[in-house]
This record gives C-alpha cells, sequence and structure tokens, in this order.
C-alpha cells in the first residue's frame, strides 16, 4: 500500500508537470576558474538574479542531497500554511531517526515554532510533522477530518506523499529537470513508480548542484515567502516552550558568520550523500549561491567551508555587473528605418504607405535614421554574429526579464561579450496597428538570450477598401469640379 500511495502521487506528477525554466550552461575550468580546486564531488556558483551557472564542477549529475532538501520544504510549509496554525504529531513522524526534536506523538505545536527547529537544527521528526500537517490538507475528506495524532504509519505516508507531489510541482515549475523529492527530511529514499500505462520508473531522491542552487535562488529571491524563509534561516539562535517543555534552536551554518554579506543556508549529511550545503550571499549588488554535494565524509565536515568560500570569492573578484542597454551594447534605434506597408491608404493615391519602427519601452526614440542593409528589411548582428533563430530571454524564475521588470543586465567576467541579435520585417500588410510587433532584439551570453526587447510600429495605417476609394474618387472629381 506504502508504494501505491507515493506512487499516485508521483504518477500524476510525472504525467502533469512540465518544466518551464532553462537553467544556465555549465562551465567546466576556464581561466580563472581553472584555479578552483574543490574538495567536493559537485558544485555550482549561480547568479541568482540572473539564474547563469558561473562556475560547474559535476552540476548537472544527479546526487542525494541530505538535509540541504529542507529549503525546499520549509520555503513549501511557508507558502501553504501560515505559521500561527497548530499541528499535532503522528506517531509515524515522532517516530523519525535522529537529529530530532523528540516530539510526541499527540503533542500540538506551532508551525512558526518547529520551522527554526527544521532549518536551525535540523530536526527529522518536525519535517515530517510540518510535512504532514501541509499534505493531509489534499487526502481525502475522511482522513482531513480526522486527527493527526490518530493516523496509521500508511495514512501518514500518505500525507507526506501529498507534500512531496507540492515539492516536486515546484521543482519542476522552477526547470529542476532531475531533482525528485520523496522525504521531506532529505532522508535517502527510493522508490517505485508505476506509470499510467503500466511501466514503473526508480527513482531515488536526488537533485544536482545546479538545480539545488536554482531552488535556493527562489528560497531567497523569488518566492512571495521569502523574507520570511530569510528571517528564520539566518537567525542565531531561538527558543520556544510548548506542551510543558522549553525548547533552544541553535543555527549550525557557520557560513553565516564566515563572509560579509552571507544571506542563508543549510546543511546536510547522510552516509550516502555526504557533506553537502547550499548557502548564499549579496554584496556590492551581487547575489551569489553556491551549492556543494558529497563534499566529503567523516572527518571532513569542514571541507564544505572552504570550498564555499573559494566559490564565493572567486564570483566577487571576477563578476562585475554589466548593463545591456549600456551605450556601446544596447543596439542603435538609428538603425530602424521606416518600412512599407502594402495595401496601406496615403494621401496620395497611389503612393506607397510607409511607418515608422521603435524600441518598445524606450523613451528617447529616434527613428530618423537609415540601415543600409535594411533594404531587405532584417537588421545586421552584434560581436560575433550568429543565428537569429527562437531564443527566448529568461530571468531566474522562467520569465521574460523585461516582462518581470528584472535587472536588465547580467555579472559577467571581463573577458566576456554581450552579443547582439535583431531583425524585423521587411514589408508589412495593412491593416498595421500603432505598436504591433514586428521584429526583436536579443541581448545573448553563451547563447542564450537573457534580454529581449520587441521593435514595434509607431504608427497604425488603415487598410485600402472599395469604399475608402470610392469616397477618395468623389473627393478629387468634386474639388476639380
Amino acid at each position: 500500500m506504502k508504494k501505491n500511495i507515493g506512487g499516485f502521487f508521483c504518477a500524476l506528477l510525472l504525467a502533469l508537470a512540465v518544466p518551464t525554466a532553462v537553467l544556465g550552461a555549465e562551465q567546466d575550468g576556464g581561466d580563472p576558474a581553472g584555479d578552483i580546486s574543490l574538495y567536493a564531488t559537485a558544485a555550482a556558483l549561480v547568479d541568482a538574479d540572473s539564474g547563469r551557472i558561473l562556475y560547474g564542477k559535476n552540476a548537472d549529475t544527479p546526487m542525494a542531497m541530505a538535509s540541504t532538501t529542507k529549503i525546499m520544504t520549509c520555503i513549501q510549509i511557508l507558502e501553504h500554511a501560515d505559521p500561527e496554525e497548530t499541528l499535532t504529531v503522528s506517531a509515524y513522524a515522532a517516530g523519525m531517526p535522529k537529529v530530532k526534536l523528540y516530539i510526541k506523538q499527540g503533542e500540538e505545536y506551532r508551525v512558526g515554532d518547529l520551522l527554526y527547529s527544521l532549518m536551525l537544527e535540523s530536526h527529522n521528526d518536525t519535517a515530517v510533522a510540518l510535512a504532514e500537517h501541509v499534505g493531509r490538507k489534499y487526502l481525502p475528506e475522511e482522513l482531513r477530518e480526522k486527527p493527526a495524532s490518530e493516523y496509521t504509519a500508511e495514512e501518514s505516508q500518505m500525507a507526506v506523499a501529498a507534500f512531496a507531489a507540492l515539492m516536486n510541482a515546484k521543482a519542476a515549475e522552477l526547470g529542476c529537470e532531475n531533482t525528485w523529492f520523496i522525504t521531506p527530511n532529505g532522508l535517502d529514499a527510493t522508490e517505485t513508480i508505476t506509470l499510467t500505462d503500466g511501466s514503473t520508473v526508480e527513482k531515488e531522491h536526488c537533485t544536482t548542484a545546479a538545480e539545488l542552487a536554482r531552488i535556493m535562488a527562489y528560497c531567497i529571491g523569488e518566492s512571495p515567502q521569502r523574507d520570511a524563509f530569510l528571517e528564520i534561516t539566518r537567525r542565531a539562535d531561538y527558543s520556544f516552550t510548548a506542551n510543558g517543555r522549553g525548547f533552544v534552536c541553535t543555527n549550525h551554518n557557520a557560513f553565516l558568520s564566515m563572509m560579509d554579506g552571507a544571506l542563508s543556508g543549510k546543511t546536510g549529511f547522510t552516509n550516502k550523500a555526504g557533506y553537502c550545503y547550499v548557502g548564499a550571499l549579496e554584496r556590492d549588488g551581487k547575489t551569489f549561491v553556491v551549492s556543494l554535494l558529497a563534499c566529503g565524509w567523516p572527518n571532513n565536515k569542514t571541507y564544505k567551508w572552504s570550498d564555499t568560500r573559494e566559490l564565493m570569492e572567486y564570483g566577487l573578484e571576477n563578476y562585475t555587473y554589466k548593463s545591456f542597454l549600456d551605450e556601446g551594447t544596447r543596439f542603435d534605434e538609428k538603425l530602424l528605418q521606416p518600412v512599407p506597408v502594402r495595401n496601406g491608404r496615403t494621401d496620395i493615391l497611389g503612393a506607397t504607405a510607409y511607418t515608422a519602427l521603435e524600441v518598445a519601452g524606450r523613451r528617447d526614440n529616434d527613428c530618423s535614421g537609415t540601415d543600409p542593409r535594411a533594404e531587405d528589411g532584417r537588421g545586421g548582428q552584434g560581436a560575433a554574429g550568429g543565428d537569429t533563430g527562437a531564443l527566448a530571454g529568461r530571468g531566474a524564475g522562467g520569465t521574460d526579464a523585461m516582462a518581470e521588470g528584472e535587472r536588465q543586465g547580467l555579472l559577467l567576467r571581463e573577458d566576456e561579450e554581450i552579443r547582439v541579435e535583431y531583425e524585423w520585417r521587411r514589408e508589412l500588410e495593412a491593416p498595421v496597428k500603432q505598436g504591433q510587433t514586428v521584429g526583436t532584439i536579443r541581448y545573448i551570453v553563451d547563447d542564450r538570450a537573457y534580454l529581449t526587447e520587441e521593435i514595434v510600429t509607431v504608427q497604425g495605417v488603415e487598410e485600402i477598401e472599395f469604399d475608402w476609394c470610392l469616397e477618395q474618387v468623389l473627393r478629387r472629381f468634386l474639388i476639380r469640379k
């Protein structure tokens, strides 16, 4: 029954979840990244604002991630529950292995208190209690109404499986194609999923360094609960009382005191995963996320801290924010010239109608320039040229950067270039609306477009119709008379 329960939610998710974002290209080695030497088996340094991978080591290899899982658990609890809600502990949650808060079956706790237990002390029992509290909302009515303290192990597992489905749906939404959550606490797990066609798939609880960093970027920057997430994960310690007992939670994220600008982080360890870590830093207008998987085993507990510092310092020293719209990079609107509109109305019968072009959203438009290559209606290309295929400008959240008002620039090394590619239609057909999109401008780094601007018409042009032609002829005839 346990496999059927988990399989139901997982099979449903596999059938429906479609990733909507694509992570940046991995960079292994290179100058000056070639000087980086890490203990971690897999690692990623990511620009949290763009989602671009600035350094990667086996960054796309699926691996166990231990308690770094809990960043997704925490953000999903924050997004699906009120911290002031009260939960009741099940026997299943109370029976989780160490590290644990030692909550007891039937006890009641405030959700907000247990979130500090989850993130500061990494307690496995509170992770399950929190997951059950949210997951049970998606169970059949008779189980929603049944007290969690009376749940059987199988009913608790149903609630946890429902919560895992939420975690996996969010991962898919963020473009994490190689991430799969089974447990809310990060304990190693494997499950067999039976698909709708009767075939089976073996899934492990895993992620990649790149995708773990992507999830952290969401938690600190894009989630509507990012402020609450940061408040919890940056807290040095937290005390609370419940059920006649007092609890003290101490933050074990040493990175918070290692570097100026440290924002957040989460450690993890299992025998399979080794030491893992994901952390974020914000300094000098730059926000970095570092993720490390299999960064040593006992007695190598400190390796993750030296690896994190090395990657953060590499990012701070070698990457500078460059705007796509700076002089010398920004597309020059003077290249745009008016384009002919077939079958368009003009003041002079038989004349050709034209409409001027501009870049949407710019205030300092100047459409008087001409492009000697624009006879065929196409613009040239910036540095390095390249194909003007369908590259989508995406921000860290998988949405168009301009539409979401994201920063119109990127962290780049000194030796990296922004390539500008543009094209517009050589001829239009009436009717043409004012502001109609007729072309695009793409700002590309590493074959990925990070910003897309639209080329639009300045004026509308109405279509020549019989009634209009008749009116023009009569008007001219009467004037002659």
